[in-house]
């Protein structure tokens, strides 16, 4: 099957471990990336943590909910994430993110590699980079929101 591979990097002004830590719980991705409604399932695995995640695909009255299996790794903790995604249709996709501290921001890198049916490729490569570029303003406004008063 083809294979795209693709990366984008941004500056976050926000430590690398509170973005590691934000990035490393599955739940965060709900509203993180745009297609994402759902998570569930989420289950420690030795080193890893497996979820479903739920993909709501909407065309005008219509949508489809796309659950994709995910197993997130650690390989190099506080910098390194891998999430291996495997979804409906013979779709694979390994995200990796890898954060590096610049003073007090941090940069962030998130390297794709997606795997595809030669048919899907439009759709799937599309919504990948779509999905990456969004997953970067959301994590960026929410990294740097004014954090809300204790109390």
């Amino acid at each position: 099957m083809p294979t795209d591979q693709f990366s984008h990097a941004f500056t976050v002004a926000a430590p690398a471990d509170r973005i590691y830590a934000h990035l490393s719980a599955p739940e965060s991705y709900v509203g993180l990336s745009p297609l994402v409604v759902a998570v569930r399932d989420v289950r420690r695995e030795g080193d890893a943590v497996a979820y479903v995640a739920v993909e709501r695909f909407t065309l005008g009255p219509w949508h489809w909910d796309n659950p994709i299996r995910v197993r997130m790794t650690f390989p190099e903790p506080g910098r390194r994430l891998v999430s291996d995604v495997r979804s409906p249709g013979w779709v694979r996709l390994v995200a990796t993110v890898d954060l590096a501290a610049e003073g007090d921001a941090t940069r962030v890198t998130e390297s794709v590699s997606v795997r595809y049916p030669w048919i899907l490729r439009s759709f799937v490569v599309g919504q990948a980079r779509s999905v990456q570029r969004a997953r970067a303003a959301e994590l960026t406004r929410r990294m740097e929101a004014a954090p809300t008063p204790a109390g």
